[in-house]
């Protein structure tokens, strides 16, 4: 899964997110995340 982190406590968020073991990538912007997808899939 990948997730665009933007906001006031978006560094929380991210914490929280690399913590809880799941197979999460984060996305500074919508851009970011497009070319994370691709990558993600090849």
């Amino acid at each position: 899964m990948i997730v665009r982190l933007a906001g006031t406590k978006f560094e929380e968020g991210k914490k929280i997110l690399d913590n809880s073991g799941l197979k999460i990538i984060s996305a500074s912007d919508l851009s970011d995340a497009a070319k994370k997808v691709v990558e993600s899939i090849k």
